[in-house]
């Protein structure tokens, strides 16, 4: 699995996080998000995607923010349509990736993914809350296991250094959860010492922990 460490907000913060080397970094362009990034973007190791999390923005926005901080994906937290993530894909440059988001309580109707299987190159599966993102918890995990897709996935929700040693063993366990096509692990909340803030030791503790179980 690959690690996404999201809601980067202050530049030496995010070089001190970027010498860890996560295969991608967030910056949330929603306004209202107490993580909302809006400065300048220092040089990073050309290995970690920058991945911009947009809700409802606007596609004029997007390509902004895509050309401004050359943006690697486009997260949609929102309600975007599957006619808005194929106009989208139309006016982005071939190698940036939409990661359409879809949150998810104790059921999650997976008959909604498939018209969007064409117009993203991966899903992230995110905990249901009053927030479009950054709630803080977990949903269960066990409702993936009627995932029926083979595009792979984002992993996200309330995840602490606990719960990656859960899914890890999950994962090396017999059960369903194994055969998941899960592409990356998605850490913001339970990594921070304050909205936008990371911890460096914490974020260095995962970041060695996904490198052991490579």
């Amino acid at each position: 699995m690959k690690l996404k460490i999201c809601g980067m907000k202050y530049p030496e913060n995010i070089l001190e996080i970027g010498a860890l080397l996560p295969d991608y970094m967030g910056f949330i362009f929603w306004e209202k998000s107490a993580r909302y990034f809006d400065g300048a973007m220092p040089d990073l190791p050309k290995s970690i995607k920058k991945v911009g999390v947009f809700v409802n923005a606007s596609l004029d926005e997007i390509l902004d923010k895509i050309q401004k901080y050359d943006l690697q994906a486009v997260q949609l937290h929102g309600q975007e349509s599957v006619e808005f993530c194929k106009n989208l894909k139309k006016n982005i440059p071939n190698l940036t990736d939409i990661i359409k988001v879809f949150s998810i309580l104790d059921t999650f109707d997976f008959a909604e993914l498939k018209p969007f299987e064409k117009v993203c190159d991966f899903f992230l599966f995110d905990t249901k809350g009053k927030l479009p993102g950054g709630n803080g918890t977990a949903f269960d995990w066990k409702v993936l296991e009627n995932y029926p897709s083979t595009k792979p996935f984002f992993l996200s929700g309330g995840i602490g250094i606990e719960e990656i040693k859960k899914l890890v063993e999950m994962m090396q366990s017999d059960v369903s959860t194994k055969k998941l096509p899960i592409h990356a692990i998605d850490v913001n909340s339970k990594f921070e010492i304050e909205p936008g803030l990371k911890n460096i030791q914490l974020c260095r503790d995962v970041a060695m922990q996904r490198l052991q179980n490579k």
